[in-house]
């Protein structure tokens, strides 16, 4: 572990630690817990004041001799100011789609809310100047046709040879999150909305969420067992497994 590394090189080290039991296995020389939701170590975006309180408490940790020492962080992440905004896709499904199956239609849907939202991800990256798109190195199009396919024709072919199968799922999937999440906070008033709310309308409200579980079935149906575990969609919003049925009762052995 390179903390431990360091310790032993003679640099003291602390950290942030957002998962409480893997750092009580991991035993770091020095690590403040904090209670806030997993990518937020510092809390709620937008908030210097809680974060810089967030950063002085864990390098206070270096005034404490090689432990290892865990401290747990006293307070929650304050809540966002203000009334909770309105998150929508500013797409209203087009009446002509009214033939095709019910994946095609799905599609068609889709598509044309991934473009409906490309203004405002343009507004975002102009606000933000930064993207976390771009990982499955496909464009928005692709990502579209690529996620389309599994619900029409099954398990398509990898559009990077270069890289696992699974990992150009995962990484697609990831692409399209983070475009949704980009532009929609870029939205009026909806720039400090809680990622457990951006996670709710997400999987709930918008057709990009209802592709990833379809995309997810078809996964789950796959031999391969690196596909089938392509995590596509969170614990909390994937629907529960079909129930085993019981095989017959054991036999008892003959005296």
């Amino acid at each position: 572990m390179l903390s431990r590394y360091l310790e032993e090189e003679g640099l003291a080290t602390t950290q942030i630690a957002l998962v409480r039991p893997h750092t009580e296995k991991i035993k770091p020389p020095r690590a403040l817990w904090v209670p806030f939701e997993l990518g937020r170590p510092l809390g709620a975006p937008n908030d210097p004041a809680f974060q810089r309180k967030v950063l002085m408490a864990a390098l206070k940790l270096l005034e404490r001799p090689a432990g290892p020492v865990l401290e747990d962080f006293p307070e929650d992440a304050p809540a966002s100011a203000g009334e909770p905004a309105l998150l929508a896709c500013p797409y209203i499904p087009p009446t002509e789609v009214t033939e095709g199956t019910e994946a095609e239609k799905l599609c068609q849907c889709f598509k044309a809310e991934v473009a409906s939202l490309r203004p405002w991800y343009d507004i975002s990256l102009q606000k933000r100047q930064r993207s976390t798109v771009g990982v499955s190195k496909l464009s928005m199009k692709e990502i579209g046709d690529f996620l389309c396919s599994f619900l029409i024709q099954g398990i398509p072919p990898n559009p990077r040879t270069e890289i696992p199968f699974a990992s150009e799922i995962r990484y697609a999937a990831d692409d399209l999150k983070a475009y949704y999440i980009e532009s929609v906070t870029a939205q009026p008033g909806a720039e400090t909305t809680d990622s457990k709310a951006l996670a709710e309308w997400f999987w709930k409200d918008t057709f990009a969420g209802k592709v990833l579980l379809g995309a997810r079935e078809v996964c789950l149906k796959s031999p391969d067992q690196a596909i089938q575990r392509a995590a596509l969609v969170p614990r909390e919003f994937a629907p529960p497994a079909p129930p085993q049925e019981a095989g017959p009762p054991p036999q008892r052995p003959q005296q």
